[in-house]
């Protein structure tokens, strides 16, 4: 204040926020060496952010923004002038040099006496490979310069110390690297606290854009796609690792504690807040900011930390970064450490505001405490339980466990050492322990690795229940999730066993990068399908209703993979001016009835375009190719299998004239081929046709055209019914039929009574689709007849519902007690031999039904 006195009469006329815009204006105004004038704005910088804030004009978070702004310039400033002196004639903004700010800089909130913590990086692909070693070398010169503009002590102090250690290998190293050597490290040797790190990154000074895009290619790094619970012991291991080296493992109390390392400290709530960033960012964006306290808040939101918590934790962060400020504004001291003696815990007291000494080192112990009763628990590894003694007569499965790749590493054997007691006493209470473990052994030894989904399990129980549930009743479903266990990350979500949605919307999985769209809507697509078979398994839906939403499910894929394969195609090969496309959904897909392991059946039509029309790519093609090309990228959206797995299989046997006929078929094509040529049962396989996606008229034109064709009464009764008696005659032929279980093929089965109603509508020119509605139309069926088939057709469809969750097989091999009882419990039924009298009596008396209308159809 004494060196400043004239500067500060200026001050006191001025908001705050006024007299630092004028600084930083003064600091972008410096011309040749910065050095002297800068040292001088950092004088008066340091003065009225400390003014502001011990007066209460600015809350500390607004002193932390304030001093950031002027690091940011003063950064800036210097690698300017830096640059100007060794690398005028390089390419581009600042020669593709960016600083970015990491840590407290990175966050906005500098502390009263900070390190700027730095990475500098350039962006190499403006240069030629050759020029590589003459552009860093001028780089290395520019960035020295910069750096000693800002730190060199003179007769006039120092800007800001900084340190560049955060940079990749920092020991063997230049500081100034390529941004792919960058890359290539992390994606290689990334640690966890290097992704901790790079929360809080952002471009300071430079090539701004040019930071801007490397960030965002690391993204993948920092924020890992699935819950990433294996961060909380990496964070523990650095808490421990910090405090022996600082020496803040003992008992510790007020006098002498370090408010940023010690306990309950500054560093504690920041490693808890992007532990818990790290953990969940990736599945959710919302939280991906770099202030401590904005994430908080943002995690409160998301619903991952309790309000109270958060409340607590906040309210000390402010409190300690203002007391930090405090210590650190007597003499520029960079400490953190409070007094250990009387008199100085005295006068910091009275720098907080409070002449009561003891009160203020009581409240201080109290805040310190509470916040280490929230993170410790979080961080420190559970003990591990008590060793279970069941299944010691089976030591022959459990020693081979520890050979399987997921606990190949020691880290991995630890984690499942304290999980292990428990999802053992699961298993053995399920009704057939031997088979249930026997399942969880082929889910073990199927995951690839181990400590992400170890790490899962230890932090959520309830996974450990899930899938002690799974293995006892669907060791099928256990296999599948050992190759796709990043489901697991939904069964976290708050949602996951509410009431299931009457409505899907894929849409947010759309990406203007056609890859990265199918491997979202991938994601999308595993964990909704999952959700519908748990509540399905553990009986929160009825078999009736888990077969409509995984037939909405479907929909909305593939009205997704619908968008996203029409703007593919016209990347490729331009698009048609009035060129317009519908899916035709045929089949289980038509009548909205799906089971867990459906294939889907679809005909592509298209309308709208002249006949001469060509897209306006560089290669022209008509409405029919241009129509054709865009089926084959759609059904590679939906079969081809990925890193993700695939969506549905695809079937386009139902199209006019099968494997013969063109991918895809215009609708007048379409509407003559069904008026004048297709076979009797291509029209029984149209009454169950549904318009499912695409352009919403030319949908609308198709199920008029569907409801014509119907209603024409193309084919003579008799005609109808002698080729429904040959296809049944072929089907017997072919030796496919069922029995228990096997519901779906075999006299009086679900294809016998489908085929029977479609033939029904076709006698009755009827366009109704499903089953029930197809039954009673027209009046060839008594009543009588049409309850017995649609009570026959919905017990077959339920049990096909319920076991195809467990397997996909036709005619399923033994379920396992766990999968038989699972069966009856769903079937409302006392056990699995009741299910299988219950069935085969059931296609009985479809089949009397089926075989006296037919006799009595025919004369």
């Amino acid at each position: 204040m004494a060196k400043e006195a004239d500067w500060l009469d200026a001050l006191w006329y001025h908001s705050p926020e006024v007299m630092l815009r004028t600084l930083l204006d003064d600091v972008a105004a410096i011309g040749g060496e910065p050095k002297r004038a800068l040292r001088q704005a950092k004088r008066r910088a340091a003065l009225l952010v400390g003014l502001a804030e011990v007066s209460g004009v600015w809350p500390v978070m607004e002193a932390t923004r304030a001093l950031t702004r002027f690091a940011d310039a003063a950064l800036d400033k210097c690698l300017t002038f830096a640059l100007g002196r060794h690398g005028a004639d390089l390419v581009g903004p600042s020669g593709g040099l960016v600083a970015l700010a990491m840590g407290k800089m990175g966050a906005g909130e500098l502390n009263y006496s900070s390190d700027i913590d730095l990475i500098l990086l350039f962006d190499e692909a403006r240069y030629a490979p050759s020029d590589y070693a003459m552009v860093r070398a001028k780089l290395l010169k520019a960035a020295r310069l910069a750096l000693a503009q800002m730190s060199d002590i003179t007769a006039d102090g120092y800007v800001f110390r900084t340190d560049l250690r955060l940079r990749p290998d920092p020991s063997s190293t230049p500081i100034v690297l390529s941004m792919e050597t960058a890359e290539r490290y992390y994606e290689a040797m990334g640690r966890t606290w290097e992704r901790a790190a790079w929360i809080k990154a952002r471009p300071a000074a430079g090539d701004l854009e040019a930071g801007a895009a490397f960030i965002q290619r690391l993204a993948p790094f920092v924020w890992r796609r699935h819950l990433d619970y294996a961060v909380v012991e990496d964070a523990h291991d650095m808490r421990l690792r910090i405090r022996d080296h600082k020496g803040f493992g003992a008992a510790w109390d007020v006098p002498g504690h370090h408010l940023k390392l010690g306990q309950g400290g500054i560093r504690e709530i920041e490693f808890f807040t992007q532990t818990h960033q790290i953990i969940s960012g990736g599945r959710d964006p919302s939280l991906r900011s770099p202030q401590t306290l904005e994430a908080l808040d943002r995690l409160v939101a998301a619903g991952w930390v309790e309000p109270d918590a958060a409340r607590i934790l906040s309210v000390t962060y402010r409190t300690l970064r203002s007391m930090e400020h405090r210590l650190q504004m007597v003499q520029d001291a960079q400490t953190h450490s409070v007094p250990k003696d009387a008199e100085g815990i005295r006068r910091l007291a009275c720098f907080m505001g409070t002449d009561d000494a003891d009160g203020f080192v009581e409240d201080l112990r109290s805040r310190l405490q509470a916040v280490e009763a929230i993170t410790d628990p979080r961080f420190r590894p559970r003990d591990p339980a008590p060793a279970s003694d069941v299944f010691l007569n089976r030591r022959d499965v459990l020693d081979r466990w520890q050979t399987y790749p997921a606990l190949r590493s020691d880290r991995a054997r630890q984690i499942f050492t304290r999980i292990r007691p428990g999802l053992l006493r699961r298993l053995a209470s399920a009704a057939r322990p031997d088979e249930a473990l026997a399942a969880f052994d082929g889910f073990l030894a199927g995951l690839p690795a181990g400590v992400q989904i170890l790490s899962l399990f230890d932090a959520h129980p309830i996974l450990i229940e899930l899938v002690g549930e799974i293995c006892a009743v669907a060791p099928d479903l256990a296999r599948y999730l050992a190759q796709n266990a990043a489901v697991f990350d939904a069964v976290i979500a708050g949602d996951f066993l509410a009431p299931l949605p009457q409505d899907y919307d894929a849409n947010l999985c759309l990406s203007d990068d056609f890859e990265q769209c199918l491997e979202a809507v991938r994601r999308w697509h595993r964990e909704a399908h999952f959700r519908i078979g748990v509540h399905l398994l553990r009986g929160l839906v009825p078999p009736d209703e888990a077969a409509r939403q995984y037939a909405r499910l479907a929909d909305a894929v593939l009205r997704t993979c619908w968008v996203a394969a029409e703007g593919e195609t016209a990347r490729r090969y331009g698009r048609i001016a009035g060129l317009r496309l519908a899916g035709l959904g045929m089949g289980s897909l038509g009548v909205g009835s799906l089971t867990a392991r459906s294939d889907l059946d679809l005909v592509v039509l298209h309308d709208g375009a002249a006949a001469d029309a060509l897209s306006d790519g560089r290669r022209g093609l008509g409405p029919g190719q241009w129509a054709a090309k865009f089926t084959q990228v759609l059904i590679t959206a939906l079969n081809a299998p990925m890193g993700d797995g695939r969506l549905y299989e695809v079937d386009m046997r139902l199209r006019p004239s099968g494997r013969q006929g063109p991918l895809a078929t215009s609708l007048s094509a379409f509407r003559s081929y069904q008026a004048e040529a297709a076979w009797v049962w291509e029209h029984m396989a149209l009454t169950r046709a549904r318009a499912v996606a695409g352009d919403a008229d030319l949908r609308s034109m198709t199920e008029a055209a569907r409801v014509e064709v119907l209603g024409a009464g193309r084919f003579a009764p008799a005609t109808i019914l002698e080729d429904l008696v040959d296809m049944r005659r072929r089907l017997a032929d072919a030796k496919v039929g069922g029995q228990g279980i096997a519901v779906k093929t075999g006299p009086g089965r679900l294809q016998d009574i489908e085929l029977l109603a479609q033939a029904n509508t076709l006698l009755a020119g009827s366009s109704a689709r499903d089953v029930q509605a197809q039954l009673v139309v027209g009046t060839w069926l008594t009543e009588a007849e049409q309850q017995t088939l649609f009570q026959s057709h919905q017990h077959l469809s339920r049990v096909q519902q319920v076991v195809r969750l467990l397997t996909g097989d036709e005619v399923p091999a033994s379920l396992g007690t766990g999968g038989e009882g699972f069966v009856a419990r769903s079937l409302g039924l006392p056990d699995f031999e009741a299910v299988v009298a219950a069935s085969d009596a059931a296609a009985e008396a479809a089949q009397v039904v089926i075989e006296g209308a037919l006799a009595r159809g025919l004369g």
